[in-house]
C-alpha cells in the first residue's frame, strides 16, 4: 500500500518498479532504508525532490508495515518467477533488463507473473481507499461484476460514480501482448538508435531489429471533441454514459493519456505500444516498402495500443476480483488501439494522423459490418480536433474540376466496329479502370477512432519473425545451424508469437489442449485450420454484402478472421468483379478476387509457421501441401455458400449442385454488362420470393400458375428502385426473363427438400432466409461523402454531425426494412454523377 501511495504522488514507474524489486528481495525494509535505496538510484536534486515528497506518504503509512501474509507471499514468489522488460520514462525507447538471451518472457496459461500485476494493483487502489476512508468499499469491478439485475447494475452504476471516470476502465487493465512477448533488446536498441542518428534523427521513424512491439506514446489531439460512440461498444466494455461524456474519456480516446488518469491514484504509469509487421501482397513477400530496405521499418505507423482489458461476464465466478482466473470462459478481453494516434517508430514519411474524413469512414464501416453479421474489429468512439486552433493535416485530394472521369458510351464512334454485347462488355470493363489520381491538396481536421478487437494479431506478425528465423538458416549466421534453430532469439519470437495468436484467438482449439505439454506442432497446425475457416468465412461474407476492402495485404489480414483497416474500402454499387474503390487496388483486390486474396493471406500464415513444424521434426513441406489443398476447398465453399445464399438455395439437396451452380454462373455476365447494383437486385429478387413463396401455396399451385411477368415487375421495382442503371435491351430482358423462370423452379424444388428434413420444423422459409442474406441497406460512398462534407464544416459553416448519426442508426438495422423516409432517402441506385467522381467512386 505504501508503494502504491509513493506511485501516486510521483507519477514515477520506475520508482515503483524498483520498489517493488527491493522489497521482494529484501522483507525487512523499512520505510526508511526503501527510500535511502531508492534515492540512490537518482541525482541528488531528484532524490531529495522525491524523498521531500515521500516524507507525508511514509507517516500516514508508518502503521502499515508490509508483513508476508498469504497474499504477500504469494505475490512475491510471482514477482521473483518472472521475467519481464522494465518501463522507462521515454516512451520510444524501453529500457530492458536483459536476461538469457537478451529475452524477457512471461509464461503463457494462466500466468503466474505478469498477468497478475493490474490485480495487485486494484487491490491496492482499494485497500488505500480503505486506509483513508475507513469504509470497506468494493472495487468498481467487483461492484460492476455483480450486478446481475438492472437494479443492481444501477447500484453499481452509483457506486462507480464515487470514484473518477474510467476507474473500472483503467482496473481492467491485463496486457497479454507485453507479458507474453518481447520488446527490442539493449544492444538492438543501441544498434536501431544509432542508426537513426547517423540519418539525421530528426524524426522517430527508425529500424525494429527483434521484439514484439515497442513502447510508445500517442500524441494528443488539440481541443478533442467527442462526434460520436458505440453505446454497444461501450457497454460491453462495461463504460457507462456518463463516463463517456466524461473529460477524462475525451483525453484517454484523444491520446493524452497523462491528462486522463491525472485524477487515478495508484494505477501507474499506462502503457501503450506500437507493433512491427511484416508486408506481404498476394502471397509475395515485400522489403521495398520499408525505408532501410530490410522490412526492419514496417508497422504501425500511426496506429497505437492504448490497453488490453478483461471484462468479467458474470459474477457467479469472480473471486477475490482476480478477473484473469475468469479468462477465457468467463471473461471478454478486448484490446484498443487510437488509429491516428500520432508517429511511431514505424514512421515512413507521414504526420501519424488520421483525418475527420477517414475518421468518419472508419467508424461507421465498423459499426455497419457488425450489424451485417460479419467479423470486424469494432469502433468505440470518434474523436476530432475541433476548432480553429485544433489539428490539420494536408491531404492529396480531388478538386471539383478534376473530380470525374469520362467512359464511352454505347453509340460512341470508337466503338462502331463492336457489337452490342462487345460494347458493353468493354464499357464495363472501361468502368472499373477509369480512376485517376487525387490532383490537389486540402486542409483536413485530424481525427482519431478508437478501433476494439479480441487481439490486433496479423498474419503478416508472424510472416516478420518467420523471415527473421528463415534469414538465420539461410545465412549461418553466428555459426547457428538449422538443426538448432530453436536455440535462437529469431525462432524464440516466433513461437512466442505463435502461442500468444493461439491464447487471444484460438484458446480451446489451438492453445488449452497443447500448452502444458508445450506442443508447438500440433498447436500451429490447430492455429492453422481455425484461422482457415474464419478467414474463408470472412471473405465470403464481403461477397454476400457487396463489401470491397481494397487493400487486403497479409499485414491487413487478422489471425483471426476480422475485417480490419477500413481505408479505400467501399460497397458496391454497380456490380462487376473487379470494382474496387481504391486507384491501387489492381485486379487482384477486385470485388471477386477477394477469395483468392484471402486464400493468399492464409498462405502466407501457413508458410510463417512451417518454421515451428520443421523445427519440431514434422515434414513442414507435406503438411503444407495438405493444408493448402484442404484450404482451397473451404474458400471456395464458403464462397459457393454465400451465393448460394443470396439465392435462397443453400439448403438445396446435393444432386441439385450444379443446377444451383449455373443459376449463377448464367445470372453473373448479365449482371455485369447490364451494370446491375448489387444490393438493390438481390434486395428485389427478395422481395420476388417473398411474393411467389412456395410456402403461401400448395406446391403444385407454385409450379403450374407462376406469374412471370409480374415477377419481373417486382424485380425491376420502380425509378429509384430498378436495379439497373442502364436501361435493359431486349436480349437482356429475355434472359433474365428466362432465368427468373429457373430459378422459381429451382427455388420450389430447394423447399420441397427442406421441409422433408427431419430439422424442417426449426427452417426459416426461404423468403426470410433470402431476407437476412441480402442487406436492404450498405454504407454507400455518395452516403458517407454527404455525412463527412457536412461534418467538416467549413470557414464559415458550422460543422454537422447529424448525419453520421443519421447513417450509424441505418447501419443498426441493415436487413430491416426501415422507415419510410430511410426506404426513400437511401434505398435506391447511387447518383449517376457520384459514378464517375473522384472521391466517391473511386479514392487514393
Amino acid at each position: 500500500q505504501f508503494i502504491q501511495h509513493l506511485i501516486s504522488i510521483t507519477h514515477r514507474q520506475w520508482l515503483y518498479r524498483n520498489a517493488r524489486i527491493y522489497y521482494t528481495v529484501t522483507p525487512s525494509y523499512s520505510t526508511e532504508k526503501l527510500w535511502d535505496k531508492l534515492s540512490s538510484r537518482v541525482s541528488s536534486s531528484a532524490a531529495a525532490s522525491v524523498k521531500a515528497r515521500a516524507k507525508d506518504a511514509a507517516s500516514a503509512f508508518s502503521s502499515f508495515k508490509p508483513d508476508l501474509n498469504e497474499r504477500g507471499a504469494a505475490f512475491i514468489a510471482n514477482h521473483r518467477s518472472r521475467r519481464r522488460p522494465s518501463l522507462s520514462e521515454d516512451s520510444s525507447v524501453a529500457s530492458l533488463n536483459k536476461g538469457k538471451h537478451g529475452i524477457h518472457k512471461s509464461s503463457h496459461g494462466r500466468f503466474a507473473g505478469d498477468m497478475k500485476r493490474p490485480i495487485f494493483q486494484t487491490s491496492a487502489l482499494v485497500s488505500l481507499k480503505r486506509s483513508f476512508t475507513g469504509n470497506s468499499v468494493m472495487s468498481c469491478t467487483e461492484s460492476v461484476a455483480a450486478a446481475s439485475s438492472a437494479s443492481d447494475a444501477s447500484a453499481a452504476d452509483e457506486d462507480r460514480r464515487k470514484y473518477p471516470p474510467l476507474t473500472t476502465f483503467f482496473q481492467s487493465f491485463h496486457h497479454s501482448y507485453l507479458s507474453h512477448l518481447s520488446a527490442e533488446t539493449p544492444s538492438n536498441l543501441e544498434k536501431s538508435l544509432a542508426l537513426q542518428l547517423r540519418l539525421g534523427g530528426s524524426h522517430p521513424g527508425r529500424p525494429i531489429y527483434n521484439g514484439h512491439y515497442v513502447r510508445v506514446r500517442p500524441t494528443p489531439l488539440t481541443n478533442p471533441k467527442l462526434v460520436i460512440y458505440s453505446r454497444e461498444m461501450a457497454k460491453e466494455l462495461r463504460l457507462s454514459s456518463w463516463e463517456v461524456q466524461s473529460e477524462a474519456f475525451v483525453k484517454y480516446f484523444s491520446g493524452d493519456v497523462e491528462g486522463a488518469t491525472a485524477d487515478h491514484e495508484g494505477i501507474g504509469e499506462v502503457e501503450t505500444w506500437a507493433t512491427p509487421y511484416a508486408l506481404s501482397i498476394m502471397g509475395r513477400r515485400y522489403t521495398n516498402n520499408c525505408p532501410y530496405g530490410t522490412g526492419d521499418g514496417y508497422g504501425d505507423g500511426r496506429a497505437i495500443s492504448i490497453g488490453e482489458v478483461l471484462i468479467p461476464k458474470r459474477s457467479a465466478s469472480l473471486t477475490n476480483g482476480d478477473i484473469s482466473q475468469l479468462y477465457p470462459v468467463n471473461a471478454s478481453r478486448f484490446e484498443l488501439q487510437l488509429k491516428g494516434a500520432g508517429q511511431t517508430p514505424f514512421f515512413r514519411g507521414a504526420d501519424g494522423r488520421a483525418v475527420l474524413r477517414s475518421s468518419i469512414r472508419e467508424f461507421l464501416a465498423s459499426e455497419a459490418m457488425h450489424h451485417l453479421g460479419i467479423s470486424t474489429t469494432r469502433a468505440l468512439s470518434l474523436i476530432v480536433s475541433d476548432g480553429p486552433e485544433g489539428n490539420k493535416s494536408m491531404r492529396p485530394w480531388y478538386s471539383s474540376g478534376g473530380r470525374k472521369v469520362n467512359v464511352p458510351s454505347m453509340d460512341d464512334p470508337r466503338l462502331a466496329q463492336y457489337s452490342d454485347k462487345e460494347k458493353r462488355e468493354i464499357i464495363s470493363q472501361l468502368s472499373v479502370q477509369a480512376k485517376a489520381d487525387p490532383d490537389t491538396m486540402v486542409e483536413e481536421k485530424c481525427a482519431i477512432t478508437t478501433r476494439v478487437a479480441t487481439s490486433f494479431v496479423r498474419v503478416g506478425h508472424l510472416d516478420l519473425f518467420a523471415r527473421r528465423v528463415e534469414m538465420v538458416q539461410q545465412s549461418g549466421d553466428e555459426g547457428i545451424e538449422v538443426n538448432n534453430v530453436k536455440d535462437t532469439e529469431q525462432y524464440r519470437e516466433l513461437e512466442d508469437m505463435m502461442w500468444h495468436a493461439c491464447y487471444r484467438e484460438y484458446y480451446d482449439e489451438a492453445y488449452a489442449p497443447y500448452w502444458e505439454m508445450k506442443d508447438a506442432t500440433s498447436a500451429a497446425l490447430a492455429l492453422m485450420k481455425a484461422s482457415m475457416k474464419r478467414i474463408a468465412e470472412m471473405v465470403a461474407g464481403w461477397v454476400r454484402v457487396g463489401f470491397v476492402q481494397g487493400n487486403f495485404n497479409a499485414d491487413n489480414c487478422l489471425v483471426g478472421g476480422r475485417t480490419m483497416d477500413y481505408g479505400p474500402f467501399g460497397f458496391l454499387d454497380v456490380y462487376h468483379p473487379l470494382s474496387a474503390k481504391w486507384t491501387g487496388s489492381g485486379d487482384h483486390f477486385g470485388f471477386m478476387n477477394q477469395p483468392k486474396a484471402g486464400f493468399a493471406n492464409f498462405a502466407v500464415l501457413v508458410e510463417s509457421l512451417l518454421p515451428i513444424i520443421d523445427a519440431n521434426g514434422s515434414n513442414a513441406d507435406e503438411i503444407r501441401d495438405e493444408i493448402l489443398v484442404n484450404a482451397q476447398k473451404v474458400f471456395s465453399h464458403a464462397v459457393d455458400k454465400a451465393i448460394n445464399s443470396k439465392l435462397g438455395l443453400e439448403l438445396s439437396p446435393p444432386e441439385m449442385a450444379r443446377e444451383v451452380d449455373e443459376l449463377w454462373e448464367e445470372i453473373e455476365p448479365l449482371l455485369r454488362t447490364a451494370r446491375a447494383d448489387w444490393t438493390l437486385f438481390w434486395r428485389q429478387l427478395t422481395y420476388v420470393a417473398a411474393e411467389f413463396s412456395p410456402t403461401k401455396s400448395s406446391i403444385s399451385e407454385a409450379e403450374s400458375h407462376p406469374d412471370f411477368d409480374r415477377m419481373m415487375e417486382n424485380l425491376l421495382g420502380n425509378e429509384n428502385t430498378n436495379p439497373f442503371y442502364d436501361p435493359l435491351s431486349d436480349e437482356h430482358r429475355e434472359s433474365l426473363l428466362a432465368w427468373l423462370q429457373k430459378w422459381h423452379k429451382t427455388l420450389v424444388c430447394a423447399h420441397k427438400h427442406a421441409i422433408s428434413l427431419p430439422s424442417s420444423d426449426s427452417i426459416l422459409p426461404p423468403e426470410e432466409r433470402m431476407r437476412l442474406s441480402n442487406p436492404k441497406y450498405t454504407l454507400r460512398e455518395w452516403m458517407l461523402v454527404e455525412a463527412y462534407t457536412k461534418a467538416d464544416g467549413g470557414k464559415f459553416v458550422t460543422p454537422d454531425f447529424s448525419l453520421i448519426h443519421e447513417l450509424y442508426s441505418l447501419t443498426k438495422d441493415p436487413y430491416g426494412e426501415g422507415s419510410a423516409e430511410s426506404h426513400e432517402k437511401y434505398y435506391r441506385r447511387a447518383p449517376d454523377e457520384s459514378l464517375r467522381a473522384g472521391g466517391t467512386a473511386f479514392m487514393s
